[in-house]
């Protein structure tokens, strides 16, 4: 038996044959034949620039149909889809190409000089253009290319798809997603949230990480339904789109935007059947405010890059306002004690694990470090502390880590610190996230510099230019003579968020 993902999402494509899979607002897109065509001609341009199975396909591209029927065709010839954020520098790419080896490198037609560059500097042995309008060295190739119809057997702990997420200690880690990881979180995803071929997803995430690609892309084939492609969140277009829309899956800056819109309405919102909102925690006062204006309570649900969706509040039954619900179905979550990793008392918080079919199989690469986070028990450590209530709902009340989760992407401090500890008359650095009433949390620094130098805000940030996508860059820096440190030397990072608290308020 082919346990390859695409087996399953080919089988529902063929069944809703001229119903539309991905649509955009200009007029564009694709059937599901059309989908199930062109997937076959840009496997078949793969194949001839030599991916082979196993073999990492590296994609920074901006978001288009066409890059989830690159995903696709990867899939389809036993290929390891490795996304790439797009406000990744040039000096970060270079390190997620040297980690990852990959057969191949599809950038924007933009900056293909400079991908050219760095891929040569890895050892990477093909780059090739994806544009927004099906344009791209890529799309051209396919037009030339013998389709592959078949379908590569895979194994269900064969690698589907490679995603990096950073550590606190500076470098990024490639989790390993397998087929059954996928195909089981979608088909949970599927049954927990009544997803049917009826459904219109307004899609306005991005395509590089779990939210926008495994758990919106990956439900909407499994399926069959369809989706609106929106190049960004813009609230003026989502009014425009809800009436035609059933499901839309946001961030919390998303809801906190839409809310403070006097637009929202229960009329606007009255054939929306369920809006989720993830990656980032959402405030209790948001939702409240979300049904107080439209009798949509929305669903937030728990999920990490290691193991897709883990625990969602439920569809039927009550939505509960700062918590991430219940396990989904196959997941099983426990709460332990930090050191021990032995469950604590009922109520008590603690360590969050998770395990399923949904968790990954470990970081690439890394095996000291997949040995450190996955248990021998296949139990996951998130690294997240939780709690559940009495009647069996999850509450995440921290990060055991420092972790900044601005916007629904996620900023480690350490990565920003070294990068801000480079420039000249600093002596060192803290970042911290703040309450911020758009972003979740704002990514701050607080810089000591060296005696005697002269610094400011401005130049910090001017410094921090291009060597850092935008959404690690710190919204403020502040300074200060020393930073707070407990007996063993370790920066309280605490007693800077309670300094600083306000800042954004």
């Amino acid at each position: 038996m082919n346990h390859n993902l695409f087996e399953t999402f080919a089988a529902r494509m063929r069944q809703r044959g001229g119903s539309d899979f991905i649509t955009t607002r200009e007029g564009s897109g694709y059937t599901y034949e059309q989908a199930l065509t062109a997937s076959a001609r840009l496997a078949g341009a793969l194949t001839a620039l030599g991916v082979t199975p196993g073999d990492r396909v590296a994609v920074q591209v901006d978001k288009s149909p066409e890059a989830i029927l690159l995903y696709l065709a990867c899939l389809r010839i036993g290929g390891v889809y490795l996304p790439l954020n797009t406000g990744y520098t040039g000096d970060e790419i270079r390190y997620f190409l040297s980690d990852a080896e990959p057969a191949l490198f599809v950038c924007r037609p933009a900056n293909v000089e400079a991908a050219r560059t760095i891929a040569a500097e890895c050892g990477c042995p093909a780059v090739e253009t994806l544009g927004t309008a099906a344009d791209g060295s890529l799309m051209a190739a396919a037009e030339g290319a013998a389709p592959r119809d078949d379908i590569v057997e895979r194994d269900d702990d064969d690698l589907a798809a490679i995603l990096y997420t950073s550590g606190t200690t500076g470098r990024s880690k490639g989790a390993m997603l397998t087929h059954r990881n996928l195909g089981s979180n979608a088909g949970a995803l599927v049954q927990a949230w009544h997803f049917t071929e009826n459904d219109r997803l307004i899609h306005a995430l991005p395509i590089f990480h779990t939210h926008g690609l495994f758990v919106a892309c990956n439900v909407t084939l499994m399926a069959g339904s369809s989706m609106l492609f929106l190049p960004k969140f813009d609230a003026d277009v989502i009014f425009e789109e809800m009436p035609r829309g059933t499901v839309m899956m946001g961030v919390p800056t998303f809801y906190t935007r839409l809310v403070a819109d006097e637009r929202l309405t229960p009329e606007v919102t009255a054939n929306m059947r369920l809006f989720v909102s993830g990656s980032a925690p959402l405030t209790a006062e948001t939702h409240r405010e979300f049904e107080q204006k439209t009798g949509h309570a929305i669903l937030e649900r728990y999920g990490m890059t290691e193991t897709n969706m883990n625990t969602s509040n439920p569809y039927d039954g009550e939505r509960r306002a700062g918590t991430v619900g219940m396990p989904l179905p196959g997941v099983e979550i426990r709460i332990t004690d930090r050191e021990t990793h032995e469950p604590v008392s009922p109520g008590e918080i603690g360590m969050l694990e998770v395990r399923g079919p949904n968790v990954f199989i470990g970081y690439w690469r890394m095996p000291e470090k997949t040995r450190e986070e996955l248990l021998e028990d296949g139990f996951f450590i998130t690294g997240d502390l939780a709690m559940v209530d009495e009647r069996g709902y999850v509450h995440i009340v921290g990060r055991d880590k420092d972790l900044v989760i601005s916007g629904g992407y996620n900023v480690y401090p350490k990565e920003v610190e070294q990068v801000i500890d480079e420039l000249d008359g600093v002596l060192e650095s803290a970042v911290i996230g703040l309450p911020h009433p758009d972003f979740g949390e704002g990514v701050t620094a607080v810089v000591v510099p060296q005696p005697g130098a002269d610094l400011d805000e401005a130049q910090v940030l001017a410094f921090l230019q291009g060597k850092l996508a935008k959404y690690k860059q710190p919204k403020r820096v502040f300074f200060a003579d020393t930073l707070p440190r407990n007996t063993m030397g370790k920066v309280q990072k605490n007693q800077l968020r309670q300094q600083y608290q306000e800042t954004y308020q």
